[in-house]
Order: C-alpha cells, then sequence, then structure tokens
C-alpha cells in the first residue's frame, strides 16, 4: 500500500462528515443508496414468492436461490463502481483524491440525518401521540399506530442507537479496512437486509426464505462494528458493567443489533422493549424526554470518537508504511 493512501483515507473521512453536517444528504436522483433500493425494488418481485403460493412450501430453495444471486449481482456491481472510482481518485493530485473521495464516502453514512429524525419523533410527541405515530414511522418498518407514547418513544432511541451502528460506524469501520468499495458494499448490504431481511410475510410477499441471504451477509457484516458501537457507548457513558452489556445484547433476535442498544439502555438507564419479542434492562425505568436528547448526546459522543480513532490510525499507519519505506 503506498504511504499516502491511508492520509487520503483520514482526510476522506473528516470531509465525509464536514459535508454529512453542513449540506446533508445528497439529492435523491443523485443518491447511491437511493440507487441501490431502486436495484433491491426492481429485483424483489423476481425473487420473493406471493403468500399463497409459499405458504405450501416451508422451506423454498428457490427463493434463497434467486435472492442469494440477486444480491450477488447487485454487490458485484457495487463494487465494480466503486473500485473504478477509487481507482480514478488515485489518479490525481492528493488533496483533490481526498476531497473527491469524501464526497462518495458521504452518502454511506448519515449521522445528520439519524440525530435530526430521532429528535423529531421526540418534537412530533410533544404535540400529540399521533403525530409522534407518524413520524416514528417514517424510521421504523413495524406499525406505530397501536403504539402508547411510552413505546414511541423508546422506539425512536433504539433505532438511533442501532442505526447509529448501519448508518455511522460500520460504514467507517469498512472503509477504513478496504476504502470506498468496503463502505459501498457494505451500505448495500443493510439496505438488503432492510428491505428484504424479513423473517416471514410483508405485504403479501414472503421474505422467510427470498430474504435469509440478505439478512446472514448483513449479520456478518455488522458483527464487528455493532460491537465496537456498543464499546464507544460505554466509553461515552463513562463505562458500564461489561458483562451485564453482554447478557442484554443477547436477548433480541438480532445478533447485532441488541449490542448497541443494550448499550443505549444501560447508558440512559432506562428499559427497551418490543413487546412479546424482548425487555432490555427491565431494571430500568421509562425512559422520558430528556432522555431522547441525552440518548443523542452520547451518539454525538461516539462519532466524535470514531471519527478521531479512525483518523489518528490511518494516519499512524502512513507513518508506519512510510518508515518502512525507508528502511
Amino acid at each position: 500500500m503506498n504511504n499516502g493512501v491511508p492520509l487520503v483515507f483520514a482526510a476522506a473521512v473528516l470531509v465525509a462528515f464536514a459535508i454529512d453536517r453542513y449540506c446533508g444528504e445528497p439529492p435523491v436522483r443523485w443518491h447511491p443508496v437511493v440507487w441501490m433500493g431502486n436495484y433491491l425494488n426492481g429485483m424483489a418481485a423476481y425473487v420473493a414468492p406471493v403468500e399463497a403460493l409459499a405458504a405450501f412450501n416451508s422451506r423454498d430453495s428457490k427463493a434463497f436461490s434467486l435472492g442469494a444471486l440477486a444480491w450477488l449481482a447487485g454487490a458485484a456491481l457495487v463494487l465494480m463502481a466503486a473500485c473504478a472510482l477509487q481507482w480514478a481518485f488515485f489518479q490525481l493530485p492528493g488533496v483533490l483524491a481526498a476531497l473527491l473521495m469524501g464526497l462518495a464516502l458521504k452518502p454511506m453514512l448519515a449521522w445528520a440525518m439519524l440525530r435530526r429524525e430521532a429528535q423529531a419523533v421526540e418534537d412530533a410527541l410533544c404535540e400529540s401521540l399521533a403525530a409522534g405515530r407518524e413520524r416514528l414511522s417514517w424510521l421504523v418498518s413495524r406499525d406505530t399506530s397501536q403504539l402508547s407514547a411510552g413505546e414511541v418513544r423508546e422506539s425512536a432511541i433504539e433505532s438511533l442507537a442501532e442505526n447509529l451502528n448501519d448508518s455511522v460506524v460500520a460504514p467507517i469501520f469498512w472503509f477504513m479496512l478496504l476504502g470506498l468499495p468496503g463502505a459501498a458494499v457494505y451500505r448495500f448490504a443493510n439496505t438488503a437486509d432492510a428491505m428484504w431481511g424479513y423473517r416471514g410475510v410483508r405485504r403479501g410477499v414472503n421474505w422467510a426464505w427470498a430474504g435469509k441471504w440478505a439478512a446472514w451477509a448483513d449479520d456478518a457484516l455488522s458483527w464487528l462494528p455493532a460491537r465496537l458501537t456498543a464499546l464507544l457507548l460505554a466509553v461515552a457513558a463513562g463505562g458500564l458493567h461489561l458483562k451485564a452489556l453482554r447478557l442484554e445484547a443477547r436477548k433480541t433476535p438480532s445478533p447485532n443489533s441488541g449490542w448497541p442498544m443494550a448499550a443505549m439502555a444501560l447508558a440512559l438507564g432506562v428499559s427497551l422493549r418490543k413487546p412479546g419479542v424482548y425487555t432490555l434492562n427491565p431494571a430500568g425505568r421509562p425512559p422520558e424526554a430528556p432522555d431522547t436528547l441525552k440518548a443523542q448526546q452520547y451518539a454525538s459522543k461516539v462519532v466524535k470518537s470514531l471519527v478521531w480513532i479512525a483518523s489518528m490510525a490511518l494516519f499512524l499507519t502512513a507513518l508506519a508504511l512510510s518508515a518502512g519505506l525507508r528502511s
């Protein structure tokens, strides 16, 4: 690896977060994640059986194979596009390469939007329960029409914690390891899981097997970042009991989402629940309005720590490579 590559990556991380903070998301028609979603939407009709057809086949190998092939084809397209962009950027002077790399990395993360949407749910809830439920539906896929005010707030905090990993920590983690292709493929995998990774029927379509590969892929790629997110939240909160964190994190059906959610629940001292599925930190109190702001503050500390760690790690890598070349 050229010793200038880590420096470009480090500068690109800073550029990406600066764009995220001051400019927000790119227009929809130019957003790579929207393009990924369009591809997944277009392929859905070909890979997932309708409920009536799937009801007679509990193990649908055809749906699983089609889902896996469509996922692999989409991931290959994303990988090739990201590799081509990264190669093109490195043909340019270092400063310009870093600026363009940061511009390309920005759509793979969405911290400013995540924080804004979490606060928007709390603001709407202050207006009325109906408004809070409606705003929450922008963030989560579950039915929000029957949720209480407390459940709306719990869901918003859970979403903030879970997406702190999915939309911030994991993309930067894979960018540090594999550059723009790593961040882009992760974002495709996470988008595919959000759209296909259901355990059963959704809107008349059975995803139990058609979406299984997408769910497995996201689980694999999110495994380390989710635990890193939980550890960073523990540090942001001034320290958490790691044994308690591990026990709480295992309560969720997902092998990964429970880690940042459990860390947030323990950090705030609140209980976060999905009725009939799990209760994180059952000894905690119900979350209140100030807890939403406090959750954002903890998440902000994680983001700042992540930027510092990524920048320093890449800078030290550049120094090590430079020293190795001189020797």
